[in-house]
């Protein structure tokens, strides 16, 4: 499996930037064009379209606030955890590209400054699933930058070979990627157009990070047996970790994520002794 995804990361190339620097540019000309540049008219141009999405999604809380948890990396990567065993450069690509993904949302966040729905709108005008998220750091949203940064490294390290296969994974990998990313709305922490920025600075992130990899060698010890106990810890510090959100709130992705990460701490060490 890890020599497929070797494969397939070295066939790519830097020409995959393009249609992410259109779409953002396209994004800049349409708030150009609706005179929305400034954030209070960011804000209104999009009103209408954040009422309508939050509430069709805000009728499904549970389901929403479920999912929306993909966007947390600690969920995300607990579920992918046992892919060090068999895929570790799929994580080596990971780790670079959700530490670019961290400096890059955090960065657009203090420089745009948007307030969130929370702050901005009236609170009973709309679904706001869990905690009302306060502050001035809608955009882009964070969450959504690492959902498409996980996906983006999982689509092009398990890309198919064959055409009738491949257009429906690429298909499905969106799909799943803004059903996620849109969770934000429907929980009433960001506006529409920070969903969309996020997945797309987010595929820039996963993309980056792939390529990083490619060249530099900063994670290759993610595959190397003898490092095994460095991960098991991580991971049992990780498992701590999801036990302390189980005991706060009792969500059902909470008890799959620790799951999956029980599995692989146990394959990992099994591993690690028969060596």
């Amino acid at each position: 499996m890890n020599s497929n995804v070797i494969y397939n990361y070295s066939r790519l190339r830097f020409t995959l930037f393009f249609l992410p620097i259109l779409f953002l540019t396209a994004i800049i000309l349409f708030l150009y064009s609706q005179n929305a540049l400034s954030v209070s008219e960011y804000i209104n141009c999009q009103k209408n379209s954040f009422y309508f999405i939050n509430y069709h999604l805000g009728h499904y809380p549970r389901l929403q606030y479920n999912l929306t948890q993909f966007g947390d990396a600690l969920i995300f990567l607990s579920f992918l955890s046992i892919l060090i065993l068999y895929a570790p450069k799929v994580w080596e690509a990971l780790f670079s590209g959700l530490l670019l993904s961290l400096i890059l949302s955090c960065s657009l966040k203090n420089i745009f400054a948007v307030p969130r729905p929370a702050v901005v709108f009236n609170n009973d005008s709309f679904f706001i699933v869990g905690k009302a998220v306060c502050g001035h750091n809608s955009l882009p949203s964070g969450h959504s930058i690492t959902v498409f940064t996980v996906l983006t490294v999982l689509l092009f390290g398990f890309m198919p070979k064959k055409l009738k296969i491949k257009i429906p994974w690429i298909s499905s990998i969106f799909i799943i990627g803004f059903i996620l990313a849109f969770t934000r709305v429907g929980v009433g922490a960001h506006y529409p157009i920070d969903v969309i920025v996020g997945s797309i600075v987010g595929y820039i992130s996963g993309l980056l990070g792939i390529f990083i990899s490619r060249k530099y060698k900063i994670w290759n010890w993610i595959g190397n047996i003898k490092f095994y106990p460095v991960l098991i810890l991580l991971f049992l510090i990780c498992a701590i970790m999801l036990i302390t959100r189980l005991l706060n709130e009792n969500l059902m992705v909470y008890y799959y994520a620790f799951i999956s990460l029980a599995f692989s701490i146990y394959k990992i060490i099994q591993v690690y002794v028969k060596k």
